[in-house]
């Protein structure tokens, strides 16, 4: 099978970047005597590309760990440079926990295991949690064969935190002992530690609560649901439906009163945290600083337009303000999720829109703006992490294309910014907690991923992924060009798009035309990346004689604040 690939960017760095014209034809030229098939809907569901999952890094910087389930569940440590498997670190077969997913405490003595899952909203869910020693093999229940949610272990690794019936939980591992931190919980009144459905939905956050770095204090948020509207839902069963009642409210309508508390261990004891105001706020985000005194929240207002960063005292409860933002449209909280506390008292690292496209800052411990670390009429998308032995920030953007993300790294001065990814597509990064090492996930239009081990300064190590099955297997289909395009709008906005054509497309006839469209804001469809089985629809559409279109209207992502802000 012969592959011509035939690619063109038109890139402005400094105005559309982002409105480039991006033309990808992919021509699979047949082997002698094949015959091209039409892409059915069975080939739909069976064309599907291969990944690296379940990678967790361990301390040693030259292994990660990695889950397994065939045929039955194991935890095993691989060398880095040899991609070898060196050890079985938890045999589910062996401790008898059929386990679908595993965290590793800080010091990597024990295992937290989750099993029999259950999900409760699109964030939410309940499971079955054991504790494994890894030192001795020893297993404990957390709760018997009770679901709870979102099991924690604390920084100390001597306890685990958890939810269950709307109130705060924590047990201690070498006692066996559980401590109810919080008893007013109650369905549809109060939630403790626990999101409501509003924060889940719209603020992407389930579990609400956090173990301060020295283990020995809970901060929860507090949810009093008691006058929002319930809302009935009927769930389908085998013969008659059942009522779900819930609060649940609509535009305009009572939400939940929120808190936040902190528990102490020690004293057994909850200080309530001076939030400065109590009516039709929204508390979305609890973060620990480096001093395990010292607890970080998110305050926003309810038209959302104004945020303020505070910090509380653990020991009163009481909060000053470090950080104001406002904007005349609103305060994207979720897409400026990053604040990250330096150590040694050197401030923090946060996220902002604040200058029209999302950007990194350094400011001091007291909100007071340091520097502004990267600047431009792109977006930092993802902040990767932060190496403060080298002093540099790694960081994904748009900055070669809207259309594109690629890998930098920047010094935390501002200066020597480098392009650690200089292939054309779409880079999604997973660093090593010693920046010595990453796995870089790289896909095009059309090209699947290519799963990949480099090491911190761009060199490769090893490709541990190339998905050369699924190329070879797509070589025997008849698939259609997928064009990218840019046009001008009526208001002289241009937006981006593509077209799937059928693969013996004539240009001097006419075809029916799909239009598929997800707008809402800051997504984003029309991307040089592989669109998986979505597109295999499309190319099966396409196959059926229909022209498929995408296009990312206003609102969409990539392209700054402005762009998306117009709804």
């Amino acid at each position: 099978m012969f592959i011509e690939i035939k690619l063109t960017i038109l890139s402005n760095m400094n105005k559309a970047a982002y409105c480039c014209l991006l033309l990808l034809m992919v021509t699979f030229l047949p082997a002698s005597g094949q015959v091209k098939q039409k892409i059915t809907l069975d080939d739909v569901f069976n064309l599907n590309q291969k990944s690296v999952y379940g990678i967790n890094w361990m301390k040693d910087g030259s292994f990660y760990s990695s889950l397994g389930a065939e045929p039955t569940p194991k935890v095993v440590k691989i060398n880095l440079a040899t991609g070898e498997e060196t050890e079985v670190l938890i045999d589910g077969e062996k401790i008898g926990v059929e386990f679908t997913s595993y965290s590793l405490s800080e010091d990597e003595r024990f295992a937290l295991l989750s099993s029999k899952a259950e999900r409760i909203y699109r964030r939410s869910s309940k499971a079955i949690f054991h504790v494994v020693s890894l030192n001795t093999g020893e297993v404990q229940p957390l709760l018997g064969e009770e679901k709870v949610s979102y099991a924690s272990l604390s920084p100390d690794n001597t306890k685990v935190a958890f939810v269950k019936e709307n109130n705060l939980y924590y047990k201690d591992i070498d006692k066996g002992t559980i401590i109810q931190v919080t008893k007013d919980g109650a369905k549809n009144a109060i939630i403790n530690g626990s999101a409501d459905w509003v924060y889940e939905e719209e603020f992407s956050m389930a579990q609400a609560f956090a173990w301060s770095p020295d283990g020995k204090k809970l901060a929860f948020i507090r949810f009093d649901e008691r006058a929002v509207p319930v809302f009935n839902m009927q769930l389908w069963g085998p013969l008659y439906p059942e009522d779900y009642l819930f609060k649940y409210p609509k535009a305009g309508e009572e939400n939940a009163t929120v808190s936040i508390h902190i528990f102490h261990l020690e004293s057994n004891k909850t200080v309530k945290v001076d939030s400065g105001e109590e009516d039709d706020i929204y508390l979305p985000r609890i973060f620990w600083t480096n001093d395990p005194e010292t607890l970080a929240f998110i305050r926003l207002n309810r038209l959302q337009n104004e945020m303020d960063l505070l910090h509380a005292d653990a020991k009163t409860g009481e909060s000053r303000l470090i950080l104001h933002e406002e904007a005349a449209t609103y305060v994207d909280l979720d897409y400026n999720d990053n604040l990250y506390y330096l150590s040694n008292n050197k401030g923090f690292i946060a996220t902002s829109e604040k200058d029209g496209f999302k950007h990194i800052y350094h400011y001091d411990i007291n909100g007071n703006l340091i520097r502004q670390l990267t600047s431009g009429d792109w977006e930092v998308t993802t902040l990767v992490g932060i190496d403060e032995k080298r002093k540099v920030i790694y960081f994904e953007s748009t900055e070669i294309s809207a259309l594109e993300r690629q890998l930098y790294v920047i010094n935390l001065n501002g200066k020597g910014k480098k392009l650690l990814t200089p292939q054309p597509g779409t880079h999604s990064t997973n660093m090593s907690p010693d920046f010595n090492y990453y796995i870089n996930y790289h896909s095009t239009a059309s090209q699947p991923l290519t799963v990949s081990l480099y090491e911190a300064g761009g060199k490769l190590i090893k490709v541990l992924e190339t998905n050369e099955a699924l190329v070879q297997q797509l070589g025997k289909f008849e698939l259609g060009s997928k064009e990218f395009f840019t046009f001008a709008a009526e208001d002289g906005h241009e937006l981006n798009g593509y077209l799937i054509k059928p693969h013996n497309f004539d240009p001097t006839r006419e075809y029916p035309l799909l239009l598929y469209v997800y707008g809402g804001p800051g997504s984003q469809n029309v991307r040089n990346a592989w669109g998986g089985l979505r597109d295999f629809w499309h190319q099966h559409l396409a196959a059926e004689g229909y022209i498929v279109a995408c296009i990312d209207n206003r609102g969409t992502g990539g392209r700054g604040r402005d762009f998306k802000h117009m709804t």
